[in-house]
């Protein structure tokens, strides 16, 4: 495989690796799945299993896209990238899943105007 195939396998890699991370948190799980986190404790720790085997495999196409020294830099940046990726999605997502009416009335709230429908 070539050097770019194993470059965006690592970044596909890294990125669902700190996805699984973040769900297996407390606060990110209801936030996402809007339901409490401890009805979900095996499948949260599986995510934990799964993110940062995600993330080792990550390296691993890293190494092999590349020397050992550029690797291992090309993979902590691979890391911040997708860290910073899965936190403005996170942050994002309240927005983007709420429903269209609930979104226009705090629009409107916000703004001080009041819904006269």
């Amino acid at each position: 495989m070539s050097e770019a195939t194993w470059l965006a396998a690592a970044a596909v890699l890294g990125l669902a690796g700190m996805a699984g991370l973040a769900l297996a948190m407390d606060a990110h799980w209801s936030q996402v799945m809007r339901r409490p986190a401890g009805e979900a404790l095996h499948t949260r720790r599986m995510l934990r299993a799964l993110g940062a085997a995600a993330l080792l495999l990550s390296l691993a196409a890293c190494l092999m896209a590349d020397r050992p020294s550029m690797a291992v830099l090309v993979w902590v940046m691979l890391l911040a990238g997708s860290a910073l990726a899965v936190a403005m999605a996170l942050a994002w997502l309240p927005t983007a899943t709420r429903p269209p009416r609930a979104q226009e009335s705090n629009d409107e709230r916000r703004h001080g105007q009041t819904s006269r429908r």
